[in-house]
């Protein structure tokens, strides 16, 4: 209980994120779906259209539309320069935005739709003017349904809003992503309980505005909204009353080793003076793009992944040939300064179990590409849509029975399961080694290396302080230790932090 404890009371960065994203989208709902109802009201054109567009943004899964708003905003950098956020606040307020604007806009166009017809020919009949007659009767009598509508909006988008961590924004989505990548429940139950005490407060607060429309109880809705400002005050207050703009962002991507990376990170700039937060839980793509943009100032990535994913390069070169090549093109392309090689590996690679190897005689991939229309293969949520393995599935002619995705935690779970016979493995994972795990000898080297390096921002690429205290890191850990420290949190039992599997690495590597 503890654990939950100080679970939730370490999520207090994350909430006031929370409050101010899902507080803005409500309120930019708000802001477009009342003249959009009002407009409905009058025009039963207006109205279809409006209802069948937001109907429409509903049926979008909230993960994809978060996703959608980053090549939507890229391209409007044409327009409005390249200072136009794609990641984070932005994408985020917008995604929410529209999933907030259909119970909003319903409720108020049916408010009005069913206003007493008797109650509008009588305003007309004492000589009100439209302005009036909005403002002092219809407003009135359908403020009640349109709180309702609110409310629901409400719900709805602080829910969708643990979402918005995937795309680079804080929120309290946070504990609950990490949670799940490392199985550590009381991560997820801390995200998930302070995220439904947070709906629920909202709901209460609104239902209090609500309660005193419907009731023409005055001091009830100004008690209301006096409850709801101070929440949002308060909460900016958290998010922007300290030095925000002189912390080190710290990104790390969705799976175990980047979060203890990031924390190792973390400590040691901590250790020098530095203030530092974390971005966890981005995508490949999101990652990169949030270092070239300076929304992260520091992150690891993985030689392979730059030399398929942005570079768009198909051939393998050797691995100081590759190196050197993406270091030229980060600066060249991004202004991205690559700090050098972390000392360790972490490549994908096919694994099986070892019975599964005995059983099927396998060795290799080309071994496994003759039994592969029988079995079931499992890859993390981006393995199958990535340059890497379209190339050795197309190197091996690999054409599986069935393909399924997993989260990289859950991947290695449905291994031992038998849920899946193959999984697209990291190398580097201590689950490997712990499960007894066959790695299938890749002799067409069609996957590339993946060289762990230490990627800085233009901007932060320009902080020497900062550089010389990352420097110790270059070369510094091996893939014995990196193991290791993935382990400790991976375990079922016995699982570390990730401040002390950081702390682990660093006695292990000796730093």
């Amino acid at each position: 209980m503890n654990g939950l404890w100080n679970a939730i009371l370490g999520s207090q960065d994350q909430l006031s994120a929370h409050v101010l994203l899902s507080a803005s989208a409500i309120a930019l709902g708000i802001a477009v779906a009342l003249p959009l109802a009002v407009w409905a009201s009058r025009s039963e054109r207006v109205a279809r259209i409006s209802l069948a567009f937001a109907s429409l943004v509903q049926t979008i899964p909230a993960l994809a539309l978060l996703a959608l708003f980053f090549p939507v905003l890229l391209s409007l950098r044409a327009v409005f320069g390249d200072g136009l956020p794609t990641l984070g606040f932005l994408p985020a307020l917008l995604a929410l935005t529209l999933y907030a604007l259909l119970p909003i806009l319903r409720n108020a166009v049916t408010a009005q739709a069913n206003l007493d017809p008797g109650v509008i020919e009588a305003a007309e009949g004492v000589g009100m003017t439209l302005r009036q007659r909005l403002l002092l009767v219809e407003a009135p009598l359908a403020a009640p349904y349109i709180m309702a509508g609110i409310r629901t909006a409400a719900v709805w988008t602080i829910g969708a809003a643990t979402l918005a961590t995937t795309i680079g924004q804080k929120s309290l989505g946070d504990p609950i992503f990490a949670g799940l990548q490392t199985q550590n429940w009381v991560l997820v139950l801390a995200g998930c309980f302070v995220s439904a005490a947070l709906a629920m407060v909202a709901d209460t607060l609104l239902g209090l505005i609500e309660r005193g429309f419907r009731e023409r109880r005055r001091a009830l809705s100004i008690g209301g909204l006096v409850a709801v400002a101070l929440g949002v005050v308060a909460a900016l207050f958290a998010q922007f009353g300290g030095n925000e703009d002189e912390r080190i962002v710290i990104g790390a991507k969705s799976f175990s080793e980047q979060y203890v990376l990031a924390r190792l990170i973390g400590q040691r700039l901590e250790a020098k003076g530095f203030e530092v937060e974390y971005r966890d839980g981005l995508g490949s793509a999101i990652a990169h793009s949030a270092a070239a943009t300076g929304r992260v100032d520091i992150y690891v990535d993985y030689t392979g992944t730059i030399w398929a994913n942005q570079m768009k390069r198909e051939d393998n070169l050797p691995r100081e040939a590759m190196y050197d090549e993406i270091v030229r093109w980060e600066e060249a392309n991004t202004g991205m300064r690559v700090l050098g090689r972390l000392g360790f590996e972490n490549a994908y690679g096919l694994a099986v179990t070892q019975d599964t190897a005995r059983s099927r005689s396998l060795n290799s991939i080309a071994d496994l590409a003759r039994v592969a229309p029988q079995m079931t293969v499992g890859g993390d949520p981006e393995f199958f849509e990535r340059p890497e393995w379209i190339a050795v599935r197309d190197a091996y002619g690999l054409r599986f029975g069935e393909q399924r995705n997993f989260s990289p935690t859950f991947m290695y779970n449905a291994l031992r399961s038998g849920e899946a016979d193959v999984i697209g493995a990291y190398t580097s994972d201590g689950r490997i080694e712990a499960d007894k795990l066959t790695v299938l000898a890749d002799p067409e080297g069609a996957f590339p290396n993946y060289d762990a390096v230490l990627l800085l921002s233009p901007e932060a690429g320009k902080n020497e302080v900062l550089v010389s205290a990352l420097q110790p890191l270059i070369g510094a850990i091996d893939v014995g230790a990196m193991r290791a420290a993935n382990y400790s949190v991976d375990r079922e039992e016995d699982k570390l932090s990730f401040d002390e599997a950081a702390r682990l690495l660093v006695q292990r590597a000796g730093l």
